[in-house]
């Protein structure tokens, strides 16, 4: 039985995944240096955070108190997957970041492939894919499409304008006295300046019409017009005609390089995230509905991601900056938002959501809450056009429609419930 309840829990998640990005980033910029942004410092607060509220918490509260569902491995499998495609997709995120990727086209990629994602994998693993109607489809793009819109429309704060240094002239200068003093210079002028004045132009031309060389090339005869062997040498050496003919062709490997590198960062988070709901889900199931259980199988999975493997990585890949208190705190505070998003995705699951539609609301108004968010906090809620505001109405109009068009599987015969002994 669907209750209403689970949509608190889908604004929870969403409202915490939405501030996400915007905590996170501050701490990857408390923890860099010399404008370049920490990766692996921040990665590892956020799996601190995880072991803090989905390992750590769950130990307390199971051991103290009963919960429905059980155990069993199956449900640990699943969960434990679920919990390690959400930390690579995190991951992916951090990498996108550190190979020069924009927040501008990073996000809006995230967000608007993510839910498509998560539909086909749930519809697949669901057997639900044929009673999926056309206007569901035509729903989940349209979430996808204004959750991207409100990204790349959102408001930027304008970049200060670089005044450039005017050199103060005396008024006196711009007016005829510096050309009377231009006059008496040229008039000053001696026949010998003169003479050398002559000398400087490249051909004069002779009584007769004819150009000819002046005097001081006449006068060597030692100068032609055939190149010597070392001009031949440095036309036929690239590297020494053009010294940054190098310096361009590998800067444009390494732009080559960044984009290759941030797509597949990209794909991989999108997948991640895109099938986190529907792995979560099936762990959760597979554990008899339990809420903790698969939540602390998600913390062991973050903890071992986010913690450990990049602990063993500081060494071998070096970052700029050092761990500082500033940077420690809102990396751990995104972690724990996170955290508590997720326990959020459980309790909509377990109120009767299924992540069809529950994943596609996530991702829809979790940008809208990310674009807010920085908006506010930079005063640019006066600058929010038209575009934004279509772009929030595709997302609200796209999320009414995906919970009235989702699909529902057949009803079939009442199973008996599995003892807790079994799988």
């Amino acid at each position: 039985m669907r209750s209403p309840v689970f949509l608190l829990f889908v604004v929870i998640t969403f409202c915490c995944w939405g501030i996400y990005g915007p905590l996170l980033h501050i701490g990857q910029a408390g923890m860099g240096a010399e404008g370049q942004l920490s990766s692996l410092r921040p990665f590892i607060c956020v799996g601190i955070a995880y072991f803090l509220i989905a390992v750590i918490f769950p130990i307390f509260v199971l051991t103290t108190r009963e919960e429905q569902g059980h155990w069993s491995f199956t449900g640990f499998v699943w969960s434990f997957i679920a919990g390690a495609v959400g930390a690579i997709g995190a991951l992916g995120i951090v990498l996108a970041f550190k190979f020069h990727g924009k927040p501008v086209y990073v996000m809006p990629i995230v967000f608007g492939c993510a839910p498509v994602v998560n539909t086909l994998v749930t519809m697949w693993m669901s057997r639900t894919v044929k009673n999926a109607s056309l206007l569901f489809y035509v729903a989940v793009a349209t979430v996808a499409i204004g959750a991207a819109g409100v990204l790349t429309f959102k408001p930027t704060p304008p970049k200060p304008v670089e005044q450039a240094a005017v050199t103060p002239v005396d008024s006196k200068e711009k007016t005829g006295e510096k050309g009377q003093i231009s006059i008496q210079e040229s008039d000053n002028d001696s026949p010998t300046d003169q003479a050398d004045d002559t000398e400087k132009t490249d051909d004069t031309e002779k009584a007769d019409g004819t150009i000819g060389k002046t005097t001081s090339e006449q006068a060597d005869p030692a100068v032609d017009d055939e190149p010597t062997d070392q001009d031949k040498a440095a036309t036929d050496d690239p590297s020494d005609s053009d010294p940054q003919t190098g310096e361009e062709s590998a800067g444009l490997v390494n732009q080559v390089t960044d984009f290759f590198m941030v797509f597949l960062s990209l794909c991989v988070t999108a997948l991640c995230w895109g099938s986190y709901g529907p792995v979560l889900h099936k762990g959760q199931a597979k554990m008899g509905g339990s809420r903790l259980r698969p939540f602390l199988c998600v913390g062991i999975a973050y903890f071992t991601i986010a913690v450990v493997g990049p602990y063993f990585l500081l060494d071998a890949f070096p970052e700029p900056g050092g761990w500082s208190l500033g940077g420690t705190f809102w990396s751990l505070l995104a972690g724990g938002v996170g955290a508590v998003g997720a326990l959020g995705i459980i309790y909509a699951f377990n109120f009767g959501g299924k992540p069809i539609f529950v994943m596609p609301l996530v991702f829809g108004f979790a940008p809208v809450v990310n674009t807010l968010t920085e908006t506010i906090s930079k005063g640019l809620l006066n600058q929010l056009s038209q575009w934004f505001f279509l772009s929030l109405l595709l997302v609200i109009l796209g999320a009414v429609t995906v919970l009235l068009c989702a699909p529902r599987g057949k009803a079939g015969p009442a199973k008996q419930e599995p003892s807790a002994t079994t799988d």
